[in-house]
């Protein structure tokens, strides 16, 4: 059976949003019953007790089950709120540092050499990256709404004792939760977990009030209080006990949540970078030196999120959010475990442990360029495949590459990297330079005096303002790499781009904008270029986009308004125009012969997209097969072609790997 797609899998983690509301209304339930025997016992006294059922339903009953809940569900709530500005609000929950784009120390670079890779190879904007710099002990974790807005955070212990090769197993580990949709899933868990575990904080609270202030006041010789005192001291022990019922419920839902994920992300690693000895050694080294957050108090909130367990806890089979790390190596390839026991047995340096890091086949970038886009400027898809498959099989697979690393799109992302020159690659980690990059790709086809009015329109600004001598860098660069660089040095100058604040955003994309509407018309790019930073520099980029149709009847509209745009993009031929529109449409239902293309605006292109982006995750891969069978009808994908399929992709929260 093949293994499930990407949104087999993202329709797959929004369902066990529904398993998970399930057991989070069975621990409220179990929590609620159980403070109310404690309500039933101590408002009674020692009289006639009517049968617990019948209290229950009492108004003694009713309020102390309406408080158990509200209690609950605020302190999710509050929780959920405060999550609510996505990965960053965790890493900075766990006191992370951000890792500058331009840092300087050699193993973080490492670790963004690997990130960027990943990135590339897989159509994902550039992580934000953090480092828990106190925590000795090996492990990660992503978290976000999105795969646009991910952050990845390591623990010190992952940068100083993996080599290179167990660092990309990990890195690739947590690429495969973000193309997943696990992220989301894991934040909300958190937020649940709060309002479970409340009862307990309450508990502790009540604790430390009446036992320790009676003890005091015994202490002085005031004791007056001291049985109100010692009663609520009581309450709280049992409140207390009660909480360890809710760490019981909420180690289970993290269980039962996780570790099958864990599995999977383990496999897609070894597919990622073709290396089981990568992430076999990271987590035999797990295993030795453990991975234990010990440095911030919500270890065991993000237990389930982690490459490793993070907490330590009894009754570790039962309640574990990670299979036991033998499992998992054996898993990942028979033997394994054995042949990383008999190697990395002895206590060595990262730096000295085998296998050294393997180098992909050398590929010449020219020649790699050439051949994805050929002497004029177009994708021959024949060649983008191992097997060399024929055309026609190509055609409809447009959707079977969204959330895939493959070896091509692999080895070009490193080779494209080493071929960077590294002046442009630094000036793509600054503020500064990320800004320019946004005006120089707008500008640099156009001749030198045209560019310098262009600019020169631009208001001035000690970091928004046109810098000349910067844009003449970047411009002379982006000529010699090419129309095929565009998409992928942005992606290098997102974590750049997201330390603008709201207001350095906002005056940004009205700069862009109007180097965009100078001459009156929109190209394809331009229009991908300003959704993009749209999209992932607005107020709301880090948060989730709801599911709101589940059959394609309430979008036709937005399909046509797309499908036209595309079936314009695929051929000049008026004819095959229409040829290509009628095609696309029916796989969606009935089309008339005589069937005329909409008009479109770019208002009405970003509605559609903007209302596709709402479809359940099964049903976006025919959008995106038939925008592709557009674009793909001559054999052919020009770059401005891909481009406008990134738009759309990107659009729809699904990355697309370069072609």
């Amino acid at each position: 059976m093949a293994a499930p797609g990407f949104f087999e899998r993202q329709a797959h983690a929004r369902r066990n949003t529904g398993l998970l509301i399930i057991l989070f209304l069975t621990a409220v339930t179990l929590i609620t019953l159980a403070v109310c025997l404690v309500g039933y016992f101590v408002t009674l006294g020692e009289g006639t007790r009517p049968p617990f059922h019948h209290w229950l339903l009492s108004s003694h009953g009713l309020i102390t089950a309406s408080t158990v809940i509200g209690i609950i569900i605020i302190g999710s709530l509050v929780r959920w709120l405060d999550l609510a500005g996505g990965g960053s609000r965790v890493a900075n929950m766990v006191k992370a540092r951000l890792i500058e784009p331009d840092t300087t120390h050699q193993d973080e670079r490492r670790l963004r050499n690997i990130v960027e890779e990943m990135s590339i190879a897989s159509g994902v904007p550039v992580p934000d990256l953090y480092v828990m710099d106190h925590e000795t002990g090996i492990n990660a974790f992503v978290a976000g709404y999105d795969a646009g807005e991910a952050v990845m955070v390591v623990t010190r212990g992952t940068l100083d004792e993996l080599d290179r090769d167990e660092l990309q197993g990990v890195v690739a580990h947590e690429f495969s939760h973000i193309l997943n949709g696990d992220m989301r899933i894991n934040v909300r868990l958190i937020a649940l977990l709060a309002g479970i575990l409340m009862i307990g904080q309450i508990g502790q609270f009540l604790v430390r009030a009446g036992f320790y202030r009676s003890t005091s006041r015994r202490l002085t010789g005031g004791n007056r209080d001291g049985r109100a005192q010692a009663a609520m001291g009581l309450i709280g022990l049992a409140l207390l006990l009660i909480g360890y019922v809710g760490v019981f419920f909420g180690r289970l839902i993290q269980a039962a949540v996780s570790r099958q994920r864990e599995m999977l992300a383990d496999a897609s690693s070894v597919q990622f970078t073709r290396n089981p000895e990568g992430i076999g050694g990271a987590l035999y080294k797990i295993g030795i030196k453990g991975g234990y957050l010990d440095s911030t108090s919500h270890a065991s909130d993000m237990n389930h999120m982690c490459f490793g367990e993070a907490a330590r806890m009894k009754f570790t089979s039962l309640l574990a959010s990670h299979p036991p790390i033998d499992k998992r190596i054996d898993a990942i390839q028979p033997g394994l475990m054995a042949r990383l026991r008999s190697r990395l047995r002895d206590t060595m340096p990262a730096s000295e442990l085998t296998p050294k890091h393997r180098e992909p086949e050398p590929v010449n970038l020219v020649d790699t360029v050439r051949s994805v886009a050929g002497p004029t400027g177009t994708t021959k898809l024949a060649e983008q495949h191992t097997d060399r498959q024929s055309i026609n099989r190509t055609r409809g697979q447009v959707s079977g590459k969204v959330g895939t690393v493959s070896r091509q799109s692999e080895a070009y992302a490193i080779q494209w990297l080493k071929q960077l020159p590294s002046t442009f690659r630094n000036l793509l980690y600054t503020r500064t330079g990320a800004v320019q990059l946004c005006y120089a790709l707008l500008l640099w086809p156009l001749p030198v005096p045209v560019q310098r009015e262009r600019y020169e329109e631009l208001p001035e600004h000690p970091l928004l303002g046109p810098q000349p001598e910067m844009l003449g860098k970047l411009t002379a660069t982006l000529r010699s790499l090419g129309e095929g660089a565009r998409f992928p040095v942005l992606e290098l100058a997102m974590p750049a781009l997201r330390k603008l604040d709201a207001e350095e955003r906002k005056q940004l994309s009205a700069n862009v904008w109007k180097l965009v509407v100078a001459d009156q018309r929109l190209s394809l790019f331009e229009l991908a270029l300003t959704s993009f930073l749209s999209r992932h520099l607005s107020a709301d980029a880090g948060r989730a986009v709801s599911v709101k149709y589940r059959t394609y009847k309430a979008v036709l509209p937005a399909i046509s308004t797309v499908l036209g745009v595309f079936a314009r993009a695929g051929t000049d031929n008026p004819q095959d125009v229409r040829k290509l529109y009628r095609e696309a449409m029916a796989g969606f239902g009935a089309v008339s012969p005589d069937a005329t293309l909409p008009k479109v605006s770019i208002k009405d292109l970003r509605y559609a997209l903007k209302t596709l982006s709402h479809l359940s995750p099964l049903l976006k891969p025919a959008v995106l097969d038939a925008c592709g069978h557009c674009i793909e009808h001559d054999g052919q994908v020009g770059i401005r072609e891909y481009e406008l399929m990134r738009l759309v992709a990107d659009q729809l929260d699904c990355p697309m790997p370069p072609l």
